[in-house]
């Protein structure tokens, strides 16, 4: 396991998310291509959360999430750096789902229009500490007072590191990805200590209402600040 480094991702160009976002063009057919099924903590926050107006995810991929929030949303926006995935999102949900590329730390949608969101398994993606809380209040700001969403990220629980979940800091490294000729691209990743993980939440413009380890990842069920239960 990499030895912990946080600032080490505001300065290498390697890690921005210029290279972030090339990294999944050159992978995106591939990638999507292992990626068919919802997972099934997303499949319970769904349907946990009834029929709402207007829904959101964020790192689409290839759809299969947003496929899923179709079926409870009379509207559904996906939204991903990649061009790759999103032709793969294309193919898949056809214009079920308005599918937009863009940035999750600058989302392109007004304030107060989605009532459900999910944004799992991106998170960790952005390399540096302010756009991952620049991106948790994104998030915040396009919730309806009354909406919430469902946010992921690895953790230091994931049986891949060697590393405490009772950890209060999380750390930078990077996974490869081997295409099938055998090339093996590195993606970067912030593994998120779950402690971390609350805080980054806590010091954002949201809420957090739930905290789950499952499967190596944190995920929390938020809402904007200002509501209180």
């Amino acid at each position: 396991m990499p030895s912990p480094d946080p600032s080490a991702d505001s300065d290498d160009p390697a890690r921005s998310r210029a290279a972030v976002r090339r990294t999944y063009e050159d992978i995106g057919d591939h990638f999507s291509k292992t990626r068919e099924y919802a997972w099934p903590e997303v499949e319970s926050f769904v349907d946990e959360s009834g029929g709402v107006e207007t829904a959101l995810d964020i790192g689409c991929g290839n759809g299969r999430h947003a496929e899923l929030l179709a079926g409870v949303a009379d509207t559904v926006v996906g939204l991903d750096a990649s061009r790759a995935l999103l032709q793969a999102a294309t193919d898949r949900v056809g214009d079920s789902v308005a599918l937009l590329q863009g940035d999750a730390t600058r989302l392109p949608l007004v304030a107060g229009s989605v009532d459900l969101a999910v944004y799992v398994a991106t998170l960790h993606h952005l390399p540096s500490q302010s756009a991952r809380r620049a991106s948790l209040d994104e998030l915040a700001r396009v919730l309806t007072p009354d909406g919430r969403a469902l946010v992921s990220a690895w953790s230091t629980a994931h049986d891949r590191f060697d590393a405490s979940p009772d950890a209060h800091e999380g750390f930078d490294t990077t996974v490869d990805w081997t295409l099938p000729g055998g090339e093996t691209v590195p993606r970067f990743y912030h593994i998120y200590a779950p402690a971390e993980f609350e805080r980054d939440v806590a010091e954002s413009d949201l809420r957090l209402v739930s905290l789950e380890l499952s499967s190596g990842n944190c995920y929390g069920v938020v809402e904007p600040e200002g509501k209180r239960t």
